[in-house]
């Protein structure tokens, strides 16, 4: 039989068909097998959309809680603070000529952290005032999401304290329970030397702003973020045990002037604060190192303004203050590129 041949039927031959592919084939088919994007390249179905309304749904249970402590007339101011944003939102977009068929809910996010920031009693016109100086000011003066500087709803609450101080300190007490002060656990401690027992911080038995007093609700909301990685966990961490490790030490120094750790991480709108606007992605670091920075500074403010400041509480001020450092943290933070000479 001759080479390369085979027998078929009826005595007849046939060439055998030669079956190995060429390099050149080779090297064709691999090239299939990848696909070349730009960066970033990223293997997830998360967008901005998704992102916003989880976090909104990740504050319903502060937010129920909210209107369970102080009233169904909250709920009112919620809603005023919401639609103001989304309208201002809908008209700035209109105005620089971008459509908004879809919105990515970061506006209705930023109405409803604006509210949960507010005193219960706060006026509802106001509340829609400060929703609109968040938007405009806050977020679309900068260019829109993504471009802000500062956190807007904070912004806006910050605003609001210098234009309505008055209003902003004036509080409610609970409809969910007997009150004998209307006062708040911060302002009780630091004009009065009264301490809150821990249960009911914890738990929300106290007044305060319509979203953060129920410490619980906010740890249970942010732990979700966390799981999702939808907040990164550096900054919490930092901030909660900055605050933790300082307020302990003036403690330490003298019990009977400062209040005790414990006291500090559950009072206030450090929870709310921590989980929900620090992590902002826009306006907080992007590199693990900065993060932690960043977490520090915003404790070591916060304590501060809480110890030696005149105001019981400076959340909005330290979270604004570190904002304005972002840029700078990220700069010297800045992680090496692979390859990148020594300088």
């Amino acid at each position: 039989m001759e080479e390369n041949k085979q027998p078929v039927s009826e005595g007849k031959t046939t060439e055998k068909k030669e079956t190995k592919a060429t390099p050149a084939a080779k090297e064709k088919k691999s090239e299939k097998m990848f696909l070349l994007r730009s960066s970033p390249h990223m293997a997830t179905t998360d967008n901005v959309p998704r992102i916003m309304w989880t976090v909104i749904a990740a504050l319903m249970p502060a937010v129920v809680y909210g209107v369970y402590n102080f009233g169904f007339s909250v709920l009112l101011t919620i809603l005023w603070s919401v639609i103001a944003a989304v309208v201002t939102e809908i008209v700035t977009n209109k105005m620089r000529g971008r459509d908004m068929k879809n919105g990515d809910g970061s506006a209705v996010l930023t109405g409803l952290l604006l509210a949960m920031t507010l005193p219960p009693g706060f006026p509802k016109a106001y509340a829609a005032i400060g929703s609109v100086f968040a938007i405009a000011i806050g977020k679309q003066i900068f260019g829109g999401l993504g471009y802000n500087i500062f956190n807007p709803a904070l912004l806006g609450r910050a605003f609001l304290q210098a234009s309505f101080s008055v209003k902003m300190t004036t509080w409610t007490a609970p409809v969910s329970m007997d009150a004998i002060t209307t006062a708040t656990p911060l302002g009780s401690f630091k004009f009065e030397k009264v301490m809150t027992p821990y249960f009911d911080l914890f738990m929300g038995r106290i007044g305060g702003c319509i979203g953060e007093t129920s410490a619980l609700l906010i740890i249970i909301g942010g732990i979700y973020l966390l799981i999702k990685k939808y907040a990164d966990w550096r900054i919490p961490v930092s901030y909660l045990g900055t605050v933790f490790i300082l307020g302990g030490l003036f403690w330490l120094i003298n019990p009977e002037q400062y209040p005790d750790p414990v006291f500090h991480l559950f009072s206030g709108g450090l929870m709310l604060g921590a989980f929900f606007m620090a992590t902002d992605m826009v306006t907080s670091p992007v590199t693990p190192r900065g993060t932690w920075i960043y977490g520090v500074g915003l404790g070591i403010v916060l304590i501060v303004i809480r110890l030696f400041g005149g105001l019981p509480e400076g959340v909005m001020y330290s979270i604004l203050f570190m904002n304005a450092f972002v840029p700078l943290i990220n700069r010297y933070t800045r992680l090496k590129i692979f390859g990148e000479p020594k300088k």
